[in-house]
């Protein structure tokens, strides 16, 4: 059913990027899965996208807008497909044609009125997922297509999370897509056997969307809730595919956890909060309770990773009434095992920080300072803040102010870069 009347074209571009935010992953999935074909899949949905904001500026929004927009994407897809013999033998081959409804595919939409109302749209992001992780693709490939298609990132956000420019990354998404169209990689749901084999990639893509929301490396707010409940989401999909594999529970389990703390992490202005700062009171107790059981659970199993022990630290953090009754010296312990499982600088990074927590300021300094030579923390910009943070708490203002102004030189959303300004001001005041 249509709203009755004209809808404000303001209006209606809130809802659309209300959609685009929340659904696009989800529709972008189910419009791959019917036409083996992502490119195609993005341009309509695209088309779908714009033609919405005139017809529904004109003619009001429809009751389920999602479904107005599938149907619109699916029927400009097919005339696309009609019109290319490339793609018409493919569509022979699909079977899909049978589905649709004859007659104008493009303006079939738009005379969808009530039997739209009840249509449901399959969540078909685990087979993307899946499809993205395939072997033949690079493993850059496999996270920079999900974070693009299905984390709904765009390609500078991509591109800022393996510390690239634009350009490089759009020709990265452009080959890993080509690739995947002339290599035949199957779409839809995946065999068991490649739900196991494909795994790793797939939760390591899932952290990295949460990670992006968790602190994004571009744009103007520091905690974007919106990618933190995807990954969350994503990461309840692979446990209810594969229940007994105890990292895809770590990782929920981390990911509830840390997700709980975001209504504290940004005063209402939008700035940051560190967590030594933070109201506890506002954490979320029911994701924490949630995350602390797959935890304890997982935690005892053989099948524990480097997922499983991080969402240990996280839980120690959860546990603790106040920042000062944190364990340290038991996160401590806990980075030392990670980073046996997970050896990297960014797990340096954290251990070095930790130590500093629990050992004093004097190690945690050294212990930063150790890793200053490594090439992937120069351009890292939490490397930097820890170290001026530190450099602070010991009494030298001067090596903090240089630290928090490298900072400043690297990726990071808005919000965090006023913060570090602040933090400087402070320091020349």
């Amino acid at each position: 059913m249509v709203s009755a009347g004209k809808a404000e074209q303001p209006a209606v571009a809130a809802i659309l990027h209300t959609i685009d935010v929340q659904d696009r992953g989800r529709l972008l999935a189910a419009l791959a899965a019917k036409f083996h074909d992502l490119d195609l899949a993005e341009d309509v949905l695209q088309e779908a996208m714009v033609r919405a904001l005139e017809t529904w500026t004109q003619r009001g929004v429809p009751q389920n807008p999602q479904a107005w927009l599938m149907t619109a994407a699916k029927n400009r897809a097919l005339d696309i497909i009609r019109s290319d013999a490339v793609k018409v033998r493919r569509l022979a081959r699909l079977r899909i044609e049978s589905e649709a409804d004859t007659g104008d595919h493009v303006d079939h939409a738009v005379r969808l009125g009530e039997e739209l109302s009840s249509v449901s749209i399959p969540d078909e992001r685990l087979g993307l997922f899946f499809t993205c992780s395939h072997p033949t693709l690079k493993e850059r490939e496999k996270i920079a297509l999900i974070l693009r298609f299905l984390a709904g990132l765009s390609t500078a956000e991509v591109a800022a999370v393996f510390l690239v420019d634009t350009a490089t990354m759009q020709q990265r998404i452009v080959r890993a897509k080509k690739r995947i169209t002339t290599t035949g990689i199957p779409f839809g749901t995946p065999t068991a056997e490649q739900l196991h084999g494909r795994l790793p990639g797939v939760l390591r893509v899932v952290y990295l969307i949460f990670s992006q929301g968790f602190t994004p490396t571009t744009g103007v707010d520091h905690n974007r809730i919106d990618l933190q409940r995807e990954a969350i989401a994503l990461a309840r999909l692979l446990v209810t595919a594969l229940p007994q594999v105890t990292e895809a529970r770590g990782l929920l389990s981390l990911l509830l956890i840390t997700g709980a703390r975001a209504p504290a992490r940004t005063d209402p202005a939008g700035a940051p909060v560190p967590l030594a700062e933070q109201d506890r009171r506002l954490w979320d107790s029911k994701l924490i309770a949630e995350g602390l059981g797959l935890a304890l659970t997982a935690a005892g199993e053989p099948g524990a990773g480097s997922y499983t022990v991080q969402a240990a630290i996280a839980a120690l953090h959860a546990e603790a009434a106040t920042y000062s009754e944190t364990d340290w010296a038991q996160i401590l312990v806990l980075y030392g095992l990670l980073a046996r499982l997970e050896p990297g600088p960014v797990v340096e990074l954290n251990r070095a920080v930790a130590k500093g927590k629990a050992k004093g300021p004097e190690d945690g300094l050294s212990a930063l300072e150790d890793l200053a030579a490594e090439p992937g923390l120069e351009g890292y910009r939490p490397f930097h803040i820890a170290r001026a943070l530190t450099f602070d708490e010991l009494g030298m203002p001067e090596h903090a102010e240089a630290a928090f102004r490298k900072a400043l030189d690297c990726p990071g959303n808005d919000a965090e870069s006023d913060y570090i300004e602040d933090q400087i001001r402070d320091l020349l005041s």
